[in-house]
């Protein structure tokens, strides 16, 4: 999610599949516990009510209106989804349903358990939740999840317990694990719109809540307050502390602050590794981390690049070698450990390591053919394909968006990139708001780009990139890997699907459309004293585990 921001439209922008099991991602905790967990998750705690501190921002509670992870985090508190992932897993199963499955090729059917309601004491029926997902695709917002419906044809409600999902595209081994995403908060339709996205205090005031907390104050981007809701009938169970008050930093300088001194519980997004390397000496608290989903990559416009179809020097054997050169050039590791201080990992492939399918592609097919750089193999590839050098590459960035340590990593790629003189880099950044509109308007012959999942499942690192009409908008067009995609995505046999995506990723890393190159971990600092930090593959940081 977010570009952490997408679109499914083309086909979806998501995945994850009941029929291919997630594999769950086993992270490590520093001084409090492992596997993600920081101490058990016992009820041995006291409820105590904790503060955690973020510099996420919100862009909107109302489900249809916001795609972000700072949104994201307040709706997995609030709302109760119809399949979600228990602690410590990325699979999804019921969690207000009491069951879900295909009843036909291309018909899923949920039922959901009885005598649900909202925190404001409104039923919880079959009627709310075929509006809370009409109401997304009708609003279409710009910065909302429609895309993530694209496969949803239309909603059934034959009685009060029982939806039935009927999908364009039979089997869509995706639809479970979208019934998890951003695409799907259940809503009150008494408290909502089904035509406009409904404003943050309307909904507070209409308690229309239903997951594990509710809000009793609102101060958007400063301050949240939480109680446990005692409606709330999912399968996470009841939350382990009294309440959650989330305080909101403009920097995370400030944040670091807060946490060192002992003023909040827990910070979660976003330290900078150095940050975090610095706390990691302060004996007043824990480091957690756990598996992250987050990827970092350059994408390649194939009209503007050096050699591109529509420069006047367009030679499609002369851009593809300027690609592998490049690829052969990136030192993963010194990225990851200099500029990230191990809190990203080196990726070798499109599909983030430990899901199911994913590959080291990129690997041995570039560099020293063990992960490592060769300026030797790149200035042959160029001296191949015959490319003059230096080529001059203008590379595009943004230092507002992915975090206070971007800087340091393009100007490291830089470095990487004109070791042995093959290139000359013009690194430029621009400001956020402009630079999603510049990037899908041909500006940048490459750029810089993050990507969070919205589910655990390796279709959402491809077909988000590499359909017809992809999100990046980079002109990358190959019928061979848009058939197996499609192919991957209604795929019921486990190991034929895993052996689809692999193919996919070798396919691409062969015309290397983007170049992957590290992988994010999840990072929560909190005080020695608090236990329950789950930080799993399902990539949803919950409150409720939490206690001191």
């Amino acid at each position: 999610m977010s570009l952490q921001t997408h679109t499914r439209g083309r086909i979806l922008l998501a995945l994850g599949a009941l029929g291919a099991s997630a594999v769950v991602l086993a992270g490590c905790a520093g001084g409090g516990g492992n596997n993600g967990n920081s101490g058990d998750n016992g009820n041995g705690g006291s409820a105590s009510p904790l503060i955690i501190g973020t510099t996420d921002k919100i862009t909107s509670i109302d489900p249809a209106g916001s795609y972000d992870n700072g949104s994201f985090a307040v709706m997995n508190q609030i709302y109760p989804f119809l399949m979600n992932s228990k602690y410590k897993t990325a699979d999804v199963t019921p969690d207000i349903a009491e069951s879900a499955e295909f009843t036909a090729p291309t018909e899923y059917t949920v039922k959901l358990k009885p005598g649900l309601k909202f925190a404001n004491g409104d039923d919880l029926t079959s009627s709310d939740v075929k509006f809370s997902f009409d109401r997304v695709i009708k609003i279409d917002d710009p910065n909302g999840p429609a895309s993530l419906l694209g496969s949803l044809d239309s909603i059934d409600t034959p009685d009060d317990t029982t939806v039935v999902f009927h999908l364009k595209n039979p089997n869509d081994q995706t639809w479970p694990q979208v019934l998890s995403s951003p695409a799907g908060p259940i809503v009150d339709e008494d408290v909502f719109s089904a035509d406009a996205v409904t404003p943050d205090d309307d909904i507070v005031k209409g308690k229309a809540f239903a997951g594990q907390y509710s809000i009793t104050s609102y101060k958007v981007n400063e301050l949240i307050n939480y109680e446990p809701n005692k409606n709330y009938q999912g399968e996470l169970g009841a939350a382990e502390n009294s309440g959650v008050t989330v305080k909101y930093y403009a920097d995370a300088s400030n944040l670091k602050l807060a946490i060192g001194n002992g003023d909040i519980d827990v910070a979660f997004r976003s330290l900078s590794a150095t940050d975090v390397d610095d706390l990691s000496k302060n004996d007043k608290v824990q480091i957690v981390q756990g598996p992250g989903g987050e990827i970092r990559y350059i994408v390649f416009n194939f009209n503007t690049m050096p050699f591109g179809a529509k420069t006047a020097d367009a030679d499609p054997a002369k851009a593809l070698a300027v690609r592998q050169a490049m690829a052969d050039l990136i030192d993963r590791e010194k990225l990851a450990t200099d500029v990230y201080k191990g809190t990203y990992t080196p990726l070798y492939s499109y599909v983030a390591d430990g899901m199911t399918g994913a590959t080291t592609a990129l690997k041995s097919l570039y560099g020293d053919g063990n992960g490592g750089p060769s300026a030797d193999k790149a200035k042959q590839t160029l001296a191949d394909a015959g490319v003059s050098t230096p080529v001059t590459l203008n590379l595009q960035y943004n230092g507002d968006h992915y975090g206070p340590s971007s800087g340091d990593e393009y100007a490291a790629i830089k470095t990487q990139l004109e070791a042995g003189g093959l290139f000359k880099v013009n690194l430029a950044q621009t400001e956020w708001v402009q630079y999603t509109k510049d990037r899908t308007s041909d500006v940048y012959p490459m750029y810089q780009l993050g990507w969070f999942p919205d589910f655990s499942d390796a279709d959402n690192y491809l077909t988000p990139f590499f359909t017809e009409g992809n999100f990046l908008a980079n002109h990358y067009d190959n019928a061979d890997v848009q058939s197996l995609i499609a192919k991957e995505q209604t795929e019921t046999d486990a190991d034929a699907r895993k052996q689809e995506i692999e193919q996919v990723q070798d396919l691409v890393a062969k015309d290397l459309s983007t170049l992957p190159y590290l992988q994010g971990t999840q990072v929560a600092v909190v005080g020695k004293d608090v236990a329950g930090t789950t930080l799993d593959a399902s990539f949803k940081f919950r409150y409720a585990p939490l206690h001191k």
